[in-house]
């Protein structure tokens, strides 16, 4: 996870926010613009889909992309309904220290496809 924070330094400031109580995070979401839930029963993508649905976002909606992942529940139906992507890593259960370093490697590969560098070949 250091690794891939420290490369997408220059791209992007990674910083995380944990939450145990459920209606706390969704409060806390009611006043973001927009933001990607992830899900196993999101929408599945492969990479370079994923570098296409990141940049539009940002594009979209400004330089701050918040991704929420579940607890070891899952996300409640009302963050699943207000969330501007319900998006899955795999359908394949993960703890959130692996998720955290899925998402950073494929966020990294995404800024790294978005500005064509060879690092996705």
């Amino acid at each position: 996870m250091q690794e891939y924070t420290k490369r997408l330094h220059p791209l992007a400031t990674i910083e995380w926010v944990f939450h145990k109580n459920l209606k706390e995070l969704e409060r806390v979401l009611k006043g973001l613009p927009s933001f990607i839930a992830l899900d196993s029963q999101g929408f599945s993508c492969n990479s370079l889909q994923f570098a296409s649905l990141i940049q539009k976002e940002m594009r979209e909606r400004g330089p701050r992309l918040t991704l929420v992942i579940g607890g070891d529940l899952g996300l409640s139906e009302a963050i699943k309904k207000e969330c501007s992507l319900l998006l899955s890593l795999s359908p394949l259960t993960f703890t959130h220290q692996m998720t955290r370093l899925i998402l950073l490697e494929q966020l990294y590969r995404a800024f790294e496809i978005n500005k064509g560098s060879p690092y996705h070949k």
